[in-house]
């Protein structure tokens, strides 16, 4: 499974100071600037007592951070979604939007389908900061304030993230996704933002599935197998997700705010223009097993980020994010008896083509359900 997004751009500049600094040259798409407004159902974040001596993103009033020329608009919460550029990004930049709230996208270039005036074509308007995520003072100074356009945010959408295996050395994959995520999550404790969803992936359930399963369907409670420096990186960034919330409930860390970090477990993004290519598989089962035949709708996805922000719950949780059905026609049990026999299959429900990716906590937990399928 994918996840684009961009987490590289010409480096802003970071001055330590008792405020956040902006960056040496301006953003380069105009957008909303509204006050911060309450988390949904978190209440107010308490800073970390660093953030409080050290870094201050100020109260801006309702419109008190308005481009010039621009009018007044109400107010709405605001997130940051990283790697908004991407292949879910973009639908989740979009959908958010449509709900309400006011959308940062962390990355370095536009979505493929913008227009150069910071319109995302896919439903809403959207801030594009460029940003490098490796670099701590730009993500400290960018989730605090950026000059002439916003100043603190609700929450954070953690979706960039060098792709899948094969795309780029190993070293430079774990790297960069590991330290992206680990400023991302810092930056949030310093700033006391406490409503994260961040992207894991499908990719720990051991994918290729070289080794068969032990069981299945896969759930949560799997094994969790890292077979590339990418599935490892996503690991250790479940691992930092843990921490980070057994952090924020200890006085001497993070005093009242306790944190909410949800871990999603993406199943292979695809959009709906990319159905058609579901034909290409259906004649041999082996062509598409890596990841036990998943998939999930980028639209579908975005929702789930959503309802994840809005969950009002505490602590570190994981997801599996993948639609009902397989990407198959081919029955699921016979799929398994084909490609892993002797592998013990219980069926999530009577569906012949039911999914072996289990979403059944998402789906009791976030009140989430998939709409969007391949087959009419």
């Amino acid at each position: 499974m994918m996840i684009t997004g961009n987490l590289t751009a010409r480096p802003a500049t970071f001055r330590p100071s008792l405020r956040a600094s902006a960056p040496t040259s301006p953003p380069r798409a105009d957008a909303n600037a509204q006050s911060p407004a309450r988390p949904l159902h978190m209440g107010q974040p308490t800073p970390h007592p660093l953030a409080a001596s050290q870094i201050s993103c100020g109260n801006a009033s309702g419109n008190a951070a308005l481009t010039l020329g621009e009018s007044a608009r109400p107010v709405k919460p605001r997130v940051v979604v990283t790697g908004g550029s991407g292949k879910l990004g973009r639908a989740t930049v979009a959908h958010l939007a449509e709900h309400g709230w006011e959308v940062i996208n962390f990355d370095r270039v536009r979505p493929k389908t913008a227009s150069e005036d910071g319109k995302s074509g896919l439903g809403g308007a959207y801030r594009l900061v460029e940003i490098d995520l490796t670099d701590m003072g730009q993500v400290l100074e960018a989730l605090c304030e950026i000059d002439m356009a916003y100043k603190g945010v609700q929450a954070v959408v953690h979706l960039a993230a060098m792709p899948s295996p094969g795309q780029s050395s190993s070293s430079k994959q774990f790297n960069t996704n590991v330290s992206s995520t680990y400023n991302v999550l810092e930056a949030c404790r310093k700033l006391g933002i406490s409503n994260i969803v961040m992207a894991s992936s499908e990719t720990l359930i051991g994918i290729p599935l070289d080794i068969a399963p032990a069981k299945l369907p896969i759930t949560e409670e799997s094994p969790l197998l890292p077979e590339s420096a990418y599935s490892l990186s996503k690991l250790v960034g479940e691992t930092l997700a843990e921490q980070y919330v057994r952090w924020s409930t200890q006085s001497h860390r993070n005093p009242g705010a306790a944190a909410k970090i949800i871990s999603m477990r993406f199943s292979n993004v695809m959009l709906e223009e990319e159905y058609a290519t579901f034909a290409d598989w259906q004649d041999d089962p082996k062509k598409r097993y890596w990841n036990c035949w998943g998939y999930i709708d980028a639209r579908d996805g975005a929702e789930a980020i959503r309802l994840a922000l809005d969950k009002d719950i505490q602590g570190h949780h994981a997801f599996i994010i993948a639609n009902n059905r397989t990407v198959m026609k081919t029955p699921s049990a016979d799929l398994v008896k084909q490609v892993f026999p002797g592998v013990p299959y219980t069926p999530l429900n009577d569906h012949p083509n039911v999914t072996l990716l289990s979403n059944e906590k998402a789906k009791k937990m976030l009140g989430w359900d998939p709409k969007h399928d391949w087959k009419p």
